[in-house]
């Protein structure tokens, strides 16, 4: 299964430059990682419901979206 941490200590001081560009390149990949594995588990789901599986590989292209609005705001920077 995989395991990761999404909490994110938004607490405690301003972001620096550095430091954004940190938190977008982590999203950037951690939003890849996800889309990835909605595609791979959609081919799964598909034996079991075709319909749910359609759905999941939407969610994949709905994350690959976000993805490219982290990679704009990089770019933004």
């Amino acid at each position: 299964m995989h395991s990761h941490d999404h909490s994110h200590d938004s607490k405690g001081h301003d972001l620096n430059r550095h430091e954004v560009e940190h938190l977008l390149e982590h999203w950037i990949e951690h939003n890849q990682s996800h889309s990835t594995s909605f595609r791979e588990r959609a081919a799964q789901v598909a034996r079991v419901s075709e319909l749910a599986a359609q759905d999941i590989n939407r969610a994949a292209e709905l994350m690959d979206e976000c993805t490219e609005m982290l990679k704009k705001a990089l770019k933004d920077l």
